[in-house]
């Protein structure tokens, strides 16, 4: 006998969907976190069946907690990038086309909103400040976003008109961090 948690036809998820006020969340700071907490939420989520979309900005794709969000049914993963460098060392030739991809991640998002009960735009902020992404449009997205849908950004610097626009803030500050104190390497399963 199934539980009765466990037996909700589609039509009542889709029910509960358009019932539920999705809300802004932005993560920002210059600490270590921003991404795990965003991963935390999206477990979570998970874990109510949300459909997902997890979308990340200026990063390789080999993050260890992109293993196990892909291994998850209701989550679709976007990472990784073209051109693996710092925007600052790229071509003008090699900005648009890292302009290109990361803008399309944007734009796919904002195509598909309807499709899942979460986004996330880890380092959109990130993406904004190196000139990948335009802020103008995640504005306007984050305006006119479906009402159901739940919205995460994280990185550094939010302007203050998206901090205006998000429901729930989290600044996460460094007191002190190994890489600062002692010149120590991001280390696999802690950093990445």
């Amino acid at each position: 006998m199934q539980n009765k948690q466990n037996n909700h036809t589609e039509a009542d998820k889709g029910q509960e969907r358009k019932q539920k006020k999705g809300r802004i969340h932005v993560y920002s700071g210059d600490g270590k976190g921003k991404t795990t907490a965003a991963t935390g939420l999206t477990f979570r989520a998970a874990a109510r069946d949300w459909k997902i979309f997890f979308i990340q900005f200026l990063k390789s794709g080999n993050s260890a907690e992109l293993k196990l969000l892909r291994k998850l049914d209701n989550v679709e993963v976007v990472s990784g990038q073209k051109i693996g460098k710092f925007t600052f060392l790229m071509s003008e030739e090699e900005k648009r086309t890292a302009f290109e991809e990361m803008q399309g991640r944007l734009e796919e998002a904002i195509a598909r909103a309807d499709e899942f009960d979460m986004i996330v735009l880890d380092e959109a902020l990130g993406a904004i400040s190196t000139g990948l992404i335009q802020e103008e449009v995640l504005l306007k997205f984050m305006q006119e976003k479906p009402d159901h849908l739940e919205l995460v950004l994280t990185g550094r610097g939010p302007s203050e008109a998206i901090i205006a626009e998000a429901d729930y803030h989290s600044e996460i500050c460094m007191r002190k961090h190994p890489y600062v104190t002692e010149g120590l390497d991001a280390r696999p399963g802690v950093e990445f």
